[in-house]
């Protein structure tokens, strides 16, 4: 029997993704979770075979920014378990962050049943599975050009925040502020800020 913990913040996903694995003769719900602080706890307890991971849950109180931040946490908190990232965002720098991470799977959620449920069972046979066109695009797209300070700014000058507000966000100073901004918008080609914002986003890297 596999055993399989699902995070999730939306309750109905989760129940309903629980209920249907629980229908299947060789697997086994053993844990829930709705944030990234549950998520570790419910791999410390059960220590589950499979993990289905959501990429952007709360944090529960842990320095974590998404799931895949927490990946790291989940799996030094039950090392044999596998985790799947399972997202509605299929980005390809969630991907690779994913990958990075530690995951060994990477799906999103309108993957048909059959394959998700085929896709537990070869993960917890030791097998990586990932979402081929997803790959495909990572593949081409390639890793982030941004530097961790760079990524920084640019998220947090989300809502046309102006440098001194992103400023004291970051405790930067504004004119550090105002030139990773450029050094940004700059390596993402974009016109502007919110431009080089939605490129990031939309790609996976912030």
């Amino acid at each position: 029997m596999t055993t399989v913990a699902i995070a999730d913040d939306q309750t109905l996903i989760r129940s309903a993704l629980a209920t249907m694995l629980d229908l299947e003769h060789d697997l086994t719900v053993v844990g829930q979770a709705g944030t990234c602080a549950e998520a570790i706890e419910v791999a410390r307890i059960t220590t589950p075979d499979v993990l289905l991971l959501d990429v952007q849950m709360p944090d529960g109180g842990v320095a974590a920014d998404d799931g895949i931040d927490a990946l790291p946490l989940i799996r030094g908190a039950s090392p044999a378990t596998k985790v799947i990232v399972l997202t509605t965002f299929g980005r390809p720098g969630y991907l690779r962050r994913s990958l990075e991470s530690g995951a060994v799977g990477f799906l999103v959620k309108d993957t048909p049943v059959d394959r998700l449920i085929d896709a537990i069972r070869r993960v917890a046979e030791g097998l990586r599975v990932v979402d081929p066109d997803l790959a495909a695009t990572s593949f081409m797209i390639g890793a982030s050009p941004l530097t961790e300070k760079e990524a920084l700014v640019l998220a947090a000058s989300a809502g046309g925040v102006s440098a001194g507000e992103i400023a004291s966000t970051v405790f930067l100073s504004e004119g550090t502020v105002r030139n990773y901004l450029s050094s940004a918008i700059g390596k993402l080609g974009a016109r502007n800020r919110s431009e080089a914002l939605r490129t990031a986003t939309d790609n996976g890297w912030l």
